[in-house]
């Protein structure tokens, strides 16, 4: 995809700024309210088809770009501003955040199908004040057109003259939540979804001209509509359309994505250790289960469709630092029990008669907006759903903590 998205205005913003390079993990979860937060983004603002015959008038503010229910979300309208017949918003960190090089850039996200849709996450050079596009770089991590089946990632670059190569092409329901990303080291940029690699580019020592991808880069989101690439809507495309981002998250190469809280609970946190609970998956939608509503041990823990049965009923009975048992209805005594006190990722979770290892408690660290992740004591890894599937009866591990839906749950008292 040859495609030029760049214009005057995010030249203009970002000349003389003192952008910040991350380090440290970042993210943004999008839990307040209104526009998104400005110690992180910035506006572009106009039209004129941004280098692409895009119909939309991008606006500034909370009118295309709003905080709500702890998900970002930048909608597109059929309405006439700046000349333009549509609007829509598209957000940048430029100036403020910069990132890289090197680590993983994630973010979850859905969106509309309809002809002339054309939702982006993506990342420009921070040098593209003083080397334009394509000198500075472009790494496209998700992109999608219309109502196409798939999602693609690209990179741009220049190799005397403007070149690029799509990494990714992967099938895959847009209006779904998806966790799209990129893992980005010194030698390739791999594109990944629901935390599988789907798709890798070679930048190991510059080869072919990729100097741009050694140096950091900052982030933009936005909703185009029309364009040289998806063409224009038609009498078949509903407006308004939202363009949905539960959050973005940066964790440099040799980072933690889940840090350890300084402080963590004591006695059981804020988790009610009188009530049962179902322990639902964010990125799947399905419930922990006990399989087979089985009382032995070793009984494995896997997701289902939720059922509102015992073996999809779990009790957190704090132990200390924190830490707890959680113990299912149907099989009294028994506990989440990582096999073998293994501490390898993909590790099996089973139900065990609970003695106090430390392979049978639990932090459950709060993300906000109700959902947690819970680390093992002996391990240090997050409760997590294989290779982030959807499919019933696909039994939980243990796997390093990464930030993904997939590690990701919600708890839903009865």
């Amino acid at each position: 995809m040859s495609i030029f998205r760049l214009s005057v205005p995010v030249l203009c913003l970002l000349a003389g700024a003192a952008t910040v390079v991350h380090a440290q993990s970042w993210s943004d979860e999008f839990n307040g309210s209104g526009a998104p937060s400005s110690a992180n983004w910035n506006f572009d603002v106009g039209g004129g088809g941004w280098g692409n015959a895009e119909l939309e008038y991008y606006q500034s503010g909370s009118a295309n770009a709003n905080q709500t229910g702890g998900v970002l979300q930048i909608q597109a309208r059929r309405q006439s501003v700046g000349g333009m017949a549509y609007t829509s918003a598209r957000i940048n960190t430029g100036g403020k955040k910069s990132f890289g090089p090197y680590g993983t850039m994630e973010g979850r996200m859905q969106g509309p199908n309809g002809q002339g849709f054309w939702p982006a996450f993506w990342m420009l050079g921070s040098n593209i004040s003083t080397v334009p596009w394509p000198g500075c770089g472009e790494i496209d991590i998700m992109e999608h057109i219309n109502a196409a089946p798939n999602v693609l990632g690209t990179i741009h670059w220049d190799n005397g003259g403007h070149v690029s190569y799509s990494g990714m092409n992967v099938n895959t329901s847009f209006t779904s939540y998806h966790t799209y990303g990129i893992n980005w080291t010194s030698s390739a940029i791999t594109w990944t979804l629901d935390g599988a690699g789907v798709g890798s580019a070679n930048i190991q020592n510059n080869i072919n001209g990729t100097e741009e991808f050694h140096k950091p880069f900052f982030v933009i989101l936005n909703l185009a509509v029309g364009g040289s690439w998806p063409g224009n809507p038609d009498g078949s495309t509903v407006f308004p359309a939202n363009f949905n981002i539960d959050w973005v998250r940066w964790t440099p190469a040799g980072g933690s994505a889940t840090p350890t809280p300084t402080n963590p609970p004591t006695g059981g946190g804020t988790i009610n250790t009188t009530s049962w609970f179902s322990v639902v998956n964010k990125n799947s939608g399905k419930c922990v289960d006990s399989r087979g509503a089985a009382t032995a041990n070793g009984t494995v823990i896997q997701q289902y469709a939720c059922n509102n049965t015992n073996a999809q009923q779990f009790r957190f009975t704090a132990t200390s630092g924190g830490y707890y048992q959680v113990g299912n209805r149907t099989a009294s005594g028994q506990v989440w029990d990582v096999a073998g006190v293994s501490t390898a990722d993909n590790a099996g979770i089973q139900l065990w008669a609970y003695s106090g290892g430390n392979n049978q408690q639990w932090l459950a660290v709060s993300e906000g907006n109700g959902f947690y992740h819970f680390v093992a004591r002996h391990s240090g890894k997050c409760l997590d759903v294989p290779a982030a599937s959807t499919a019933d009866s696909v039994q939980l591990v243990q796997f390093t903590c990464n930030g993904t839906g997939a590690q990701s749950f919600s708890l839903v008292a009865h």
